[in-house]
């Protein structure tokens, strides 16, 4: 972090936006940080909502068949294997923000909890 900017982020961003920026940008960036453009079909930094919601329905699968119960502590990680990265799932938060919003869920997402015993 430097000055509230996340210069990770903004790296990433702008090595993905690399044909938006003009050459003079491109050169900057290339002299100045080493810079290069994001490898072709490399995954972008942000994952969209859909996204996250797969990555936590997986990780709710992966805890019901390990542990034969969806009820894990509210403070409770879940490590998952996405894509050969090691990412860490906020289980119990996503699970009890769910139950919280369950009205406002789509039929499918509703379903594919209540497949491994949602608990609302």
């Amino acid at each position: 972090m430097a000055q509230g900017e996340d210069l990770g982020a903004w790296t990433v961003a702008q090595r993905q936006g690399w044909d938006k920026l003009c050459p003079a940008q491109q050169w900057l960036l290339g002299i100045t940080l080493g810079l290069e453009p994001a490898a072709p079909g490399a995954r972008p930094g942000k994952l969209t909502a859909d996204d996250k919601w797969a990555l936590n329905l997986r990780a709710a699968r992966q805890f019901h068949d390990r542990e034969g119960h969806l009820r894990p502590a509210r403070k409770h990680i879940e490590r998952l294997d996405a894509d050969g990265k090691a990412v860490d799932i906020r289980l119990g938060t996503f699970l009890d923000n769910t139950r919280r919003r369950a009205d406002e869920l789509t039929p499918e997402r509703r379903d594919a909890l209540d497949q491994i015993s949602m608990r609302w």
